[in-house]
């Protein structure tokens, strides 16, 4: 397996797209349940590859990435090629997991008090293996609006 398997909540939100995938391979429902019950190493393997299927299209599609914490943010842009990351400190008591907070950086980005770095890297293994690594660290998928914001900021 390349990724990790969808959780229930995933599968559930997923599961027309699973019967496509399960019927791609001649599989109904009533044969699923049937292996699911008499199979479940096969089950497991069938929810395995669509799993991974479905991982690989989503990071493809990734284009930025955020990880937020209470005083630092590390906003990513994921190209092709590369990775860019700008990273954001903010060095006083401040929560930027609160509204008020993320709305104050968004308000003085300029202030002393942050510290704003930017760098960009190649990747060492595969970019989507890359990508998913931070998603599982904490990272979520985003539009790129505060990445591009800042970005303009520093340039």
């Amino acid at each position: 397996m390349k990724y990790r398997q969808l959780t229930k909540e995933q599968f559930e939100s997923l599961h027309e797209d699973f019967a496509r995938f399960l019927a791609t391979q001649s599989i109904d429902v009533n044969e699923w349940n049937q292996i699911k019950k008499e199979k479940p190493k096969i089950a497991e393997d069938e929810m395995n590859v669509f799993s991974d299927v479905v991982w690989d299209d989503v990071l493809t599609k990734t284009n930025y990435i955020e990880h937020f914490s209470k005083t630092s943010v590390n906003l990513f842009k994921c190209e092709e090629n590369e990775i860019h990351r700008i990273a954001i400190k903010v060095n006083w008591d401040i929560n930027l997991l609160e509204q008020d907070g993320f709305e104050w950086l968004m308000q003085n980005p300029m202030d002393n008090s942050v510290d704003i770095f930017k760098g960009s890297k190649s990747y060492i293994s595969e970019r989507n293996l890359e990508i998913f690594d931070l998603i599982e660290k904490g990272s979520s998928i985003s539009k790129g609006e505060i990445f591009e914001y800042f970005k303009e900021l520093i340039n």
